[in-house]
């Protein structure tokens, strides 16, 4: 299993390097598409069960997806306006109040059934998918890279700081091994690595806002950004559990599915986009 697992993520890296190191953006673009087409897939593994209808669904949703990174490169406004004044308000939404609540109760309630969750993911999956292309279509792929390293910082310093200080479970029903100290430690970490690529990273995400939001919004953004990195790894958590099932998908050989490698990057995505829009 850990062979698999290092193979896969060197498989994985390697294909990252290619994409972000391309003379056109298009490697890139291909490669969010295909990912937040499989997370979609996923996602609706654990709400929908008519196979043929969601595969289809995930055909179209890809294709479209495709259409929009054309739109993308050439800065379409229309297009621009539908998802920074619709779809990615509606996904914060979704993150700032339905998904802690259901969390919060462990449970998915009665009243959000099976159609809500999958419509839900298309928004979510839609802002996600808008907002890294948009970071790397104006930012360039620093900007990008280290906003995925922000999660990444997050859930690895939650991780080993639940294991050496956890007493506290955040939320035992839903992900028993998560805890208070957990997630404390990973929003620590998250928010010094904005604050110390602010300073040496140039072009990254965390020196985009230092020079938007200043040092105060530079720390505020780190501990915002985590909370909500945290969010979207529990809700998954209650997906899987509502579903019965360990990972969202073997797409991944010996890291489950995509959904599972980019939970935490969900609920991040329209926030980072909104604080370079407003900053």
């Amino acid at each position: 299993m850990l062979r698999q697992r290092i193979l896969t993520a060197i498989v994985l890296l390697l294909i990252v390097a290619g994409a972000v190191t391309a003379a056109t953006p298009w490697p890139m673009l291909s490669l969010l598409t295909l990912m937040t087409g499989a997370a979609l897939w996923e996602w609706w593994r654990l709400v929908w069960h008519q196979p043929l209808a969601r595969n289809g669904a995930v055909v179209l949703l890809v294709f479209l997806m495709g259409i929009g990174s054309r739109l993308l490169v050439d800065e379409q406004a229309g297009f621009a306006q539908l998802f920074q004044w619709g779809i990615l308000p509606l996904a914060l939404l979704f993150w700032l109040l339905p998904a802690p609540a259901m969390v919060v109760r462990a449970r998915v309630p009665a009243v959000c059934p099976s159609a809500g969750l999958a419509v839900a993911a298309v928004i979510v999956l839609a802002a996600t998918w808008y907002a890294l292309s948009w970071i790397f279509l104006s930012h360039g792929a620093a900007a990008l890279i280290s906003l995925w390293a922000l999660v990444w910082c997050a859930d690895i310093a939650a991780y080993f700081a639940g294991r050496g200080f956890g007493r506290h479970k955040l939320a035992p029903k839903v992900s028993p091994g998560k805890t208070w100290e957990g997630a404390a430690g990973g929003v620590l970490a998250a928010t010094l690595w904005l604050a110390l690529t602010a300073l040496w990273w140039p072009g990254s995400y965390g020196q985009l806002l230092l020079g938007r939001l200043g040092w105060a919004g530079v720390v505020l953004a780190g501990v915002v950004l985590a909370g909500w990195s945290i969010v979207g790894d529990l809700f998954e958590s209650l997906l899987k559990r509502r579903a019965g099932v360990k990972d969202s998908s073997q797409l991944l050989p010996g890291h489950g599915g995509v959904y599972d490698r980019i939970d935490a990057v969900l609920p991040v995505a329209p926030v980072a986009i909104l604080l370079l829009i407003i900053g």
